[in-house]
């Protein structure tokens, strides 16, 4: 299921930017899976750089966020498509695609393996998306607890997290 939906992907992400090159950045470490499965399915030309993030403050109200790995990769004048694990309550994504935006991208736009859009506490627009779920903890293919399960090759919800 997550192969088909995988491959869906990237032929959408290919046909909408046909003709221009793309700079994938993946969030670290949750999307390195789905990551690497997606851009093998990416037809236009691609670059592919890393950011991990550190979100600081209250769970469930915007923070301060941290690089603890930035891009390599310079962003201006650039389509970006930043490719996460799960996208919930918003606020870290929002505060990443702010701060690409500020870099002078010409386009950045997300990819996500999971939507939680009920969950959403701020405005974040998902442009591509694997699943749209409202509920659970996830882990998986590259989602963890305590960084445990991440490696597992599918997703499952964890009963008691």
């Amino acid at each position: 299921m997550i192969a088909e939906r995988t491959a869906q992907l990237g032929r959408d992400i290919s046909a909408r930017y046909q003709g221009q090159q793309l700079l994938v950045v993946g969030v670290l470490k949750g999307a390195f899976m789905f990551l690497a499965d997606l851009v093998r399915h990416i037809t236009v030309p691609a670059h592919v750089d890393f950011v991990r993030l550190a979100s600081y403050g209250a769970t469930d109200s915007p923070g301060q966020l941290r690089f603890l790995q930035d891009l390599e990769e310079p962003c201006k004048g650039r389509h970006i498509l930043v490719v996460e694990d799960i996208v919930d309550t918003g606020h870290s994504m929002a505060m990443l695609l702010d701060a690409l935006s500020r870099r002078e991208a010409a386009s950045v736009s997300l990819c996500a393996l999971i939507d939680k859009a009920e969950r959403r506490k701020t405005h974040v627009e998902v442009d591509f998306y694997g699943f749209r779920l409202a509920k659970g903890f996830l882990v998986g293919y590259g989602l963890d607890f305590a960084e445990d399960y991440r490696c597992l090759p599918g997703v499952y919800e964890l009963s008691k997290p």
